[in-house]
């Protein structure tokens, strides 16, 4: 269920955009006013979270143009066939803004 409407959001840039920019919102938001962080805190933070999270989410779901047999001329055979970029961006952000809550609510336990 969930992974159909991200399939159906990532259908265009601008409603993948619009996902990104509302979730990421959504998470910062929550961290600043549920548990005392600064705004800038925060934002850095969550993007470095969301930039580590996006290099473990990539390889999900990723077959080279080896496996699907349709190999493009010139290219490298191990290259993907439908990397399915804004699809990783949306699960990234939402997967990130979850950290990014989790991590902000440890932070008081950790003396941080």
């Amino acid at each position: 269920m969930l992974t159909n409407l991200v399939k159906t959001l990532s259908g265009s840039v601008w409603s993948t955009l619009g996902v990104v920019v509302v979730v990421s919102a959504l998470g910062v938001a929550i961290a600043v006013n549920g548990f005392d962080l600064r705004v800038s805190g925060s934002l850095a933070l969550y993007f470095v979270i969301w930039w580590i999270l996006l290099f473990a989410v990539l390889p999900f779901g990723v077959r080279s143009q080896a496996e699907t047999g349709e190999v493009v001329r010139g290219s490298e055979p191990g290259a993907p066939a439908l990397p399915a970029l804004r699809e990783k961006a949306i699960w990234t952000t939402l997967v990130a803004s979850v950290v990014l809550v989790i991590v902000a609510a440890v932070f008081p336990l950790a003396g941080l």
